[in-house]
């Protein structure tokens, strides 16, 4: 594997790029330094809002590109490069559907802010670490058409995939549905996700698909690794992320993600 070629690095957060404590390492910040120097780029692209990225990615986030709420935006600095919209009727469609289901909790997710009416403290706590950005109202559909929302997500405490993905996996194909992690799953619109936000990156640098790595963990990750030569799973990745990327890293906890950036900077240095 020679990674000489390499002018894109894109990663996922959440089980990938940042550890189990929900911290990037000091590693990572010391390697991007030198990414900067040989001018490659670096995308950061997650599930999450876009004011949480940056939190997590703050003495940097100047100089990357950002796909947040799983390809719903893409941003540079204050620079929208892409933005995929849910329409308000659809999100009142979803709201009434996820109601139903037992013990979720709903998240809409909006260009600057999220939206949630779960009072439950515990949820609320969680829920912070993903959202730096929200109101807590007393009824979503009221709010659907006030802002412009780019996805739905939806928390259970034990199962995303076990006790929310059966209820909404027949929705119509103009919706993209998304188990991102063990308890969230997503909803938007069906031409928002990583892969394509992914792909508005790339144009803007003119940058092709054998010229860019990524990484990822989750069904959300999916479309993203399909646009990178240099796609990798990560060792704690869902089974079928490892089925369909082209070489598998370390876990999260054993900077996975570093330990590849090493190898590429060192074939860079060679070249």
């Amino acid at each position: 594997m020679n990674l000489s070629k390499v002018k894109l690095v894109v990663s996922d957060m959440d089980g990938t790029l940042l550890n189990s404590k929900g911290e990037v390492s000091n590693l990572f910040f010391d390697l991007f330094k030198q990414l900067k120097e040989k001018n490659i780029h670096f995308t950061a692209a997650s599930g999450r809002q876009y004011n949480s990225i940056v939190h997590k990615l703050d003495t940097i986030k100047e100089d990357i590109f950002v796909i947040a709420e799983n390809g719903g935006m893409a941003k540079k600095g204050t620079q929208v490069l892409k933005m995929n919209v849910l329409e308000a009727e659809k999100i009142k469609q979803l709201i009434s559907i996820l109601r139903e289901i037992e013990g979720v909790h709903i998240v809409l997710c909006g260009k600057d802010k999220a939206f949630i009416e779960s009072k439950n403290k515990d949820f609320i706590t969680l829920f912070q670490e993903y959202y730096q950005s929200y109101n807590v109202v007393d009824d979503l559909v009221t709010v659907a058409e006030t802002h412009d929302f780019l996805k739905i997500a939806v928390y259970h405490y034990t199962s995303s995939e076990k006790y929310i993905y059966p209820h909404v996996k027949d929705l119509p194909s103009d919706f993209l549905i998304k188990i991102s992690s063990k308890n969230w799953l997503d909803i938007s619109d069906a031409k928002a996700n990583k892969g394509n936000a992914l792909r508005e990156v790339q144009a803007q640098l003119n940058i092709t698909k054998e010229e860019t790595m990524v990484f990822g963990d989750y069904h959300n990750d999916i479309e993203m690794l399909q646009e990178a030569d240099f796609s990798f799973a990560m060792k704690n990745a869902h089974k079928d992320i490892k089925e369909i990327a082209n070489y598998i890293t370390e876990s999260n906890d054993n900077f996975g993600v570093e330990k590849v950036l090493t190898k590429l900077l060192k074939d860079q240095t060679t070249v």
